[in-house]
């Protein structure tokens, strides 16, 4: 009986201990779910849709949000029961009603949205543009990156294709792998200031968010990959192009390259490896992909290009060759020109 004292003694302790204390905010989420609990409530719109009501009470007990906030902290004048009537029409006017619930305690990503090529849709009339819940969620928020592929989920929601392509691509393949190093959507058209990829000064400036990877030496060195690819495109003509060029301040539309850029020959959401067969940077494919703005480029035209190599005596000795000479002529001319000009004007005040 001795050792069983002990155990008797916690368990009528335990029955005699007060029930855990109700939140207050567990109270308002009781009484919610008394009525949207049901699966089945719905109310019909005036345009005829059914507004389905039920929340998901299980997700919502997941949700980042469940631990500190009340129902009504989103949904704003819905303390008073029965509800206030709402004159909505439609389920997209209603759920546009709530494009702003967000705002009170995450501003400074409302304030961002609000630039973005979603926001600017929905305010052309695009009641389909989605806003803060379409991405995050509504009762089941989650931390919209973690897994990392969450994000591009997010997004094949309205672009499915994109998804798709993305997804067989060498950044897709390895995103699903689980590799934490290669872009997914939002590293490259950012999260909540989402600009239009068709405008001119978006895409002329793509070379700087492929050199946001690109030139990181510790992430290039444990995919064996040149650092040098940047510099090497901006030094060359079209780099210089594309830095110089006007369209890095244009609002329009592109209607025309500009001139070339990584996507336009490494592809966009359909980026493969260089030694991939399909890779339009491959010596095979290269004339085709070179003939996409050179429509008359010969068989020989992209053996011009040094495929990002800087030039060396090892891999392109006449351009090396030709780079030391210019390197050491050109000074030597500048600075006999001035030698010239200083001499003349020591002449002229030597025979005043």
């Amino acid at each position: 009986m001795a050792p069983l004292l002990p155990v008797l003694l916690l368990a009528a302790a335990a029955a005699s201990a007060p029930a855990p204390a109700v939140t207050p905010i567990e109270q308002e989420v009781d009484l919610c779910m008394s009525c949207h609990g049901d699966k089945d409530a719905r109310v019909e719109l005036p345009g005829g849709e059914k507004l389905p009501l039920f929340v998901d009470r299980a997700a919502f007990a997941s949700s980042i949000h469940a631990r500190d906030l009340r129902c009504t902290d989103c949904h704003a004048g819905m303390d008073e029961i029965p509800h206030p009537e709402r004159n909505v029409k439609s389920t997209a006017e209603f759920h546009a009603g709530f494009r702003d619930a967000c705002k009170a305690c995450h501003f400074d990503k409302y304030a961002l949205s609000q630039g973005g090529v979603h926001y600017k849709q929905f305010a052309m009339g695009n009641d389909a543009a989605p806003g803060c819940v379409d991405c995050h969620g509504a009762h089941d928020v989650f931390p919209a990156a973690k897994p990392r592929s969450r994000i591009s989920d997010t997004c094949s929601g309205c672009h499915p294709d994109v998804a798709d392509t993305y997804l067989k691509s060498v950044h897709g393949k390895a995103m699903a792998d689980g590799n934490p190093d290669v872009p997914v959507c939002t590293d490259c058209h950012r999260a909540h200031d989402i600009s239009d990829p068709r405008v001119e000064s978006w895409i002329v400036k793509t070379p700087e968010l492929c050199a946001h990877c690109h030139t990181d030496k510790t992430m290039m060195a444990k995919y064996g990959l040149s650092t040098a690819v940047v510099d090497t495109y901006l030094s060359d003509f079209h780099g210089v192009t594309s830095t110089l060029s006007r369209a890095r301040g244009s609002s329009a539309e592109r209607r025309a390259p500009v001139t070339a850029l990584c996507i336009d020959c490494h592809g966009v959401h359909d980026i493969t490896k260089t030694g991939d067969a399909r890779s339009p940077v491959l010596r095979a494919n290269l004339v085709k992909t070179c003939r996409k703005c050179h429509p008359d480029a010969s068989e020989s035209f992209p053996d011009a290009w040094l495929s990002h190599y800087e030039p060396s005596f090892a891999k392109t000795p006449l351009v090396y060759g030709v780079k030391i000479f210019y390197g050491v002529f050109i000074p030597f001319i500048i600075g006999g020109l001035v030698l010239q000009v200083l001499l003349h004007l020591w002449r002229v005040v030597v025979n005043r």
